[in-house]
């Protein structure tokens, strides 16, 4: 079975050379554990020029390992077309297939620490509804470690929170513990 798996790795890639495409099957690099099991290629535009790479998985891609000096930037210098990944501009990256991964389907997830717990101030001002951008994540939850303002802070009436933050409304200000989790 290697022998098949590297004989059919070793064809995919010498046409894909053959075509000018650079075009690396490969395991994930060292220190990357989160890769569909492993299943990866690399993509470059050598010169800066346009280079189109062929995927060996239905789906999407995503980087998971910029390799260049120049920026990849998703839909300017790299792209997805029909079973194939898009580089342009000098940009060379690794792709994994975009829905696996730590993130589930969709391939996004924190970076490592990003699950942790922390304060944040949020106050109403003038007695007007104020929200204060945080992502508490899918998981996370927000209380209300101490009032600083005059004016009550009820939870659900004067403060609340949602995935994306807490707002205050009424004149309730107050120092908020946000307990992240994905």
């Amino acid at each position: 079975m290697r022998v098949i798996f590297g004989f059919l790795t070793a064809l995919a890639m010498t046409a894909a050379t053959g075509a000018g495409a650079q075009t690396v099957y490969s395991g994930a690099p060292p220190g990357y554990r989160d890769y569909d099991r492993g299943q990866t290629i690399v993509c470059e535009s050598q010169d800066g020029q346009y280079n189109r790479c062929r995927i060996p998985w239905d789906g999407g891609v995503r980087i998971v390992q910029q390799i260049s000096g120049s920026a990849c930037v998703r839909g300017q210098t790299w792209g997805e077309r029909r079973h194939s990944v898009w580089v342009n501009q000098g940009c060379r990256a690794r792709f994994a297939p975009a829905g696996y991964g730590p993130g589930g389907p969709g391939g996004w997830a924190p970076p490592p620490g990003w699950d942790r717990r922390f304060e944040v101030s949020c106050g109403s001002q003038d007695f007007h509804y104020n929200f204060c951008q945080v992502d508490v994540g899918r998981r996370g939850r927000v209380s209300l470690r101490r009032q600083v303002s005059g004016s009550a802070c009820v939870e659900g009436s004067t403060w609340g929170w949602n995935r994306a933050g807490v707002w205050v409304d009424r004149g309730c200000a107050g120092n908020f513990v946000v307990d992240r989790r994905w």
